[in-house]
């Protein structure tokens, strides 16, 4: 199985290297999405640092969200789909790798580009630090909830307004404790229990949404 999903996540990651618009078109959206509030509601560090945590996961939402349409399209539509369905190994396999190799593309190149944020938002090194946390922690469940979304679509056309509508309630448990936790660290609080929590999130959806993807794979496809 091992073997299995590092030849998935390896393809995944070559595909998206040959087609480097796919990798960057979220991030440059991360990145408009955070410069334009400094240069609309002026620079001001203190206004900036409260704000920031709204602005931070808004952003990473719909950058997540911009990038999740094409995680099973593509192999649908030219029939690679159906082939890694007849695999020898469990479909769940499949889709962990896929979903692993679309956070590799998606949600760590924000958390490289995270200081920068640090910069632009005049966030100090324990706000930043909650920043990163709730990124490395929301980021893989932001990924693993979506696919199910984009497995329940995949054969329908013009189906990105339908992924929104689904996806996006599901979200804000995310959105709602990743922000209490920045909020949490730029007052110099603790934040531990907002982290489990989103770390429960991150167990809960790794457990149990291969098999949901699954199931609604075969719906679809078949």
């Amino acid at each position: 199985m091992l073997s299995v999903m590092s030849s998935v996540i390896r393809r995944e990651l070559l595909i998206a290297f040959r087609r480097q618009a796919d990798i960057f078109n979220p991030l440059w959206f991360f990145i408009i999405v955070i410069t334009l509030f400094p240069l609309s509601i002026g620079p001001e560090p203190n206004l900036l640092a409260r704000i920031a945590a709204g602005i931070v996961w808004v952003a990473a939402l719909l950058a997540a969200l911009l990038s999740l349409e094409r995680l099973f399209r593509d192999d649908f539509q030219d029939g690679s789909l159906e082939q890694m369905m007849l695999m020898p190994v469990p479909l769940s396999v499949v889709v962990i790798s896929k979903v692993v190799a679309h956070w590799l593309l998606t949600g760590l190149p924000l958390l490289l580009i995270s200081p920068l944020l640090a910069v632009l938002l005049s966030l100090d090194f324990n706000t930043w630090l909650a920043v990163v946390l709730t990124l490395v922690l929301g980021t893989p469940t932001l990924s693993f909830i979506g696919a199910i979304g984009v497995a329940l679509t995949v054969g329908l056309q013009k189906g990105g307004v339908l992924l929104s509508l689904l996806v996006l309630p599901l979200y804000i448990p995310i959105l709602i404790f990743a922000t209490s936790a920045i909020d949490a660290a730029s007052l110099g609080m603790a934040y531990n229990g907002q982290l489990a929590i989103l770390g429960a999130m991150l167990m809960g959806s790794m457990t149990l949404t291969p098999f949901a993807i699954s199931a609604a794979l075969r719906v679809s496809v078949n």
